[in-house]
């Protein structure tokens, strides 16, 4: 049985997370829009979303890029999904930490607030975890 064949049926807890987190990441992108109509393109303050996470026409689009991204990985396989989850992973970690610093700034282009930076540094870990599995299992 080919490598192929043996991963066709069984998935990894990394590649599972990469699915879930890509599902989530493009319902939010979309319910993004539903909150931000008014508020300008790449405006350093936004509207809220759930009441916390602040929120923009381009957050939207940075949210449905990397869900589609993830999901994309899954679909393509155990080495996409592990590539991707762990390139996203470090992307958000430090678009977590850089959060603190642009965000009562002219660069808080995605206007994030405290809460983005907590749910990015949550999200990047996890990633960089989930990269991380589905790359080094084996079929």
């Amino acid at each position: 049985m080919s490598t192929s064949q043996a991963g066709a049926g069984s998935r990894t807890w990394g590649e599972t997370v990469a699915l879930i987190l890509g599902i989530v990441y493009v319902a939010v992108g979309l319910l993004g829009f539903a909150v931000t109509g008014g508020v300008g393109f790449a405006a350093t303050e936004g509207k809220t979303l759930l009441g916390i996470f602040e929120l923009n026409p381009l957050h939207n689009l940075v949210h449905l890029a990397i869900g589609a991204a993830l999901l994309l990985g899954y679909a393509a396989g155990r080495k996409a999904a592990g590539g991707i989850a762990l390139a996203i992973g470090v992307v958000y970690l430090v678009v977590g930490v850089l959060g603190f610093f642009v965000e009562n700034s002219s660069a808080n282009i995605l206007a994030v607030n405290l809460a983005d930076h907590l749910l990015h540094l949550g999200s990047g870990a996890v990633l960089v975890a989930a990269g991380l599995n589905a790359s080094r299992s084996s079929a």
